[in-house]
């Protein structure tokens, strides 16, 4: 059995590695990559078996490896690692595609590669990957993934009034008043949340939810009131797209 380890981290990397060569005696290749790109280039020349990856990675989540597969036949398992366990319940226990929580526990990886070999012998490895599909799709539909010091939460679009710049971190004001502080910057969310119509960027500092927008007052060079009733600047080059906006909207 031939294994990939995508993970952005080399010590966490190093470490799995480490104990499957130790613990799993089936696997006879392992493979390595820093990021998801690299990865499925692996995957894809070497027809691996099992990928052990990382949520968490820069430039790609790996939750976006299915987008690499979309017209070809996935014929390897997967096992999801991540540090966030609250990701992980909702993520993958739905469906039955198997996690790792960091730090990692020997026996629960020896249970997810044997599981996996059992999955790949009986030739279930594209069931689970449609089940895996499905799930991402309902979750990525209806919400938004927020990195926040005790972990991941899962926030829905709807709970969101609009996302604030703070130099490399980003600031979520929740409808029901609470503030999120984020490890990422705004642009991260700009780019996430670029197809969905509700979130429009008012300001360089500013990612509103046009749902959630009270009124538009001309008066002071523009601002937006926001339901909690906070202002929010309005940029003069943004003024027309926002109408535009609005409009399309409602």
């Amino acid at each position: 059995m031939k294994i990939v380890i995508i993970d952005d981290e080399r010590k966490a990397r190093i470490l799995l590695e480490s104990i499957i060569l130790e613990r799993c005696k089936e696997i006879t290749q392992i493979f390595q990559a820093s990021d998801l790109e690299s990865g499925v280039e692996i995957i894809k020349k070497e027809n691996i078996n099992i990928v052990f990856l990382d949520v968490e990675m820069p430039r790609n989540s790996g939750l976006e490896i299915l987008d690499f597969f979309q017209n070809e036949k996935i014929t390897f398992q997967l096992i999801m690692t991540t540090a966030y366990e609250e990701y992980a319940l909702k993520a993958f226990k739905l469906s039955a595609i198997d996690f790792l929580l960091k730090p990692i526990d020997i026996e629960d990886l020896q249970a997810a590669v044997n599981k996996a070999i059992e999955r790949i012998k009986s030739d279930r490895v594209e069931t689970k990957i449609d089940n895996l599909k499905t799930t991402f799709n309902q979750i990525t539909k209806s919400t938004v993934a927020l990195e926040v010091p005790r972990g991941i939460i899962f926030v829905s679009y709807d709970d969101i009034l609009f996302f604030e710049a703070d130099r490399m971190y980003s600031k979520v004001f929740m409808k029901d008043g609470s503030v999120e502080m984020i490890s990422k910057p705004l642009k991260h969310f700009i780019d996430q949340l670029k197809d969905h119509a509700y979130f429009f960027r008012n300001h360089r500092s500013y990612l509103v939810n046009l749902t959630h927008v009270k009124k538009f007052v001309k008066e002071d060079g523009g601002y937006l009131m926001m339901l909690n009733n906070r202002p929010l600047p309005i940029s003069k080059d943004k003024k027309s797209d926002f109408l535009e906006a609005m409009q399309s909207v409602f």
